[in-house]
Formats: structure tokens, sequence, C-alpha cells
């Protein structure tokens, strides 16, 4: 994606797919009140490490009090989310500025289980870890936030990993043909 946090680096495409979301809408909030101010919105909040859904947007709830809303097609739903926060002077937590400091990249294709394998030490297999859950581990040697999305894994880490991970992420794309491991718990 033109513009995203990996623009000039040349991204893995085939088997594995890295695709930039950087563009992409989201908004984060952290702090007292985060959590009161979008349940009084009418947000349901999922538990820590979880994933939840509203309006079209993912809900990661990253702790009691940090939350990321992801607006990937639900751009208008968070605007106005983000209009009233900004109007309201109650407390309502703090910006984490999640737009601007995280990059949000996503591996997809056939190989991303495989991928994932070699680019982080967590068991991700699809019967071992769900649409709806959330790891903060880190993920080709990067501290990161990754879940399973419909289309892959996706990946938020710091905006100036982004041509580093990119270029780790096709390194292990070439490696994923070599394996003889069944990383999605078939038999």
């Amino acid at each position: 994606m033109a513009g995203g946090a990996a623009d000039g680096t040349k991204l893995p495409t085939g088997a594995l797919t890295l695709s930039d979301l950087t563009a992409s809408p989201r908004f984060g909030l952290k702090g007292g009140g985060s959590a009161a101010w979008l349940t009084a919105h009418g947000i349901s909040l999922p538990a820590v490490n979880r994933i939840g859904a509203y309006r079209g947007m993912r809900i990661l709830r990253l702790g009691n009090e940090d939350i990321l809303l992801l607006a990937e097609g639900a751009g208008e739903a968070l605007a106005e989310l983000k209009a009233a926060w900004a109007k309201d002077a109650g407390p309502k937590g703090y910006s984490s500025w999640r737009e601007e400091g995280w990059a949000w990249l996503r591996l997809s294709g056939p190989q991303a289980p495989q991928a994932m394998y070699r680019l982080c030490a967590l068991d991700l297999r699809a019967d071992k870890f769900g649409v709806d859950d959330i790891a903060q581990t880190r993920v080709g040697h990067i501290e990161a936030v990754t879940f399973r999305s419909q289309a892959g894994f996706d990946v938020l880490f710091d905006v100036t990993a982004s041509g580093y991970f990119a270029r780790t992420a096709a390194a292990a794309a070439r490696h994923c043909t070599d394996f003889l491991i069944d990383t999605e718990g078939q038999t």
C-alpha cells in the first residue's frame, strides 16, 4: 500500500503475501477511564488479550485500560467514535497514538502459518491460537502484537522497524517450502 510504513520496501507476494495496512484507520485508547468511556458508548469490550467487534471494527483489548480499535473497511464508524471521544471532557483515557506509532502488516497466503512458525516462538496453530486471540510477543525479533485474521496473521509493531520486518518476513517466505512439519495441527 503506497504511503504505508513499509513504503518503498519490496513486500513478498505469492505463497506468502505481506500487505501493509499501516495507512488503514485505527485508534488506541489507554489509561484510566478508557474502558468505561468505550462501554458507555455502546462498545462491549472483550477480555484482555481477546478481540471483539463493533460496527465493523475489531476491538483489541491489550490491557484493562489499553484498547485498540482497527477499522479496516469501517473508517466512518471509527471517525464518528473518535469525534465523540475528542468532544468529551469527562474521564476517557488518552490517545495512545497507535495510528502514528505502530505499523500494521498482514501475512497471508498458503505459507503464512509456516512463515509465522519461523517468525514467532509461540504455537500459533489454528487449534491453539484462534481468531479472537491476541499475542503480545516477539515476531521477527520485534516486540509486537499479533492476531489471526480471516485473511492471515496481522502484526502490529513500532513503525520504525517496518523495513526490517518486511525483509525478515521475505527471508522466512523463502524457506517455507523446506518445511516438513505441519504448522496447522492437521494429521
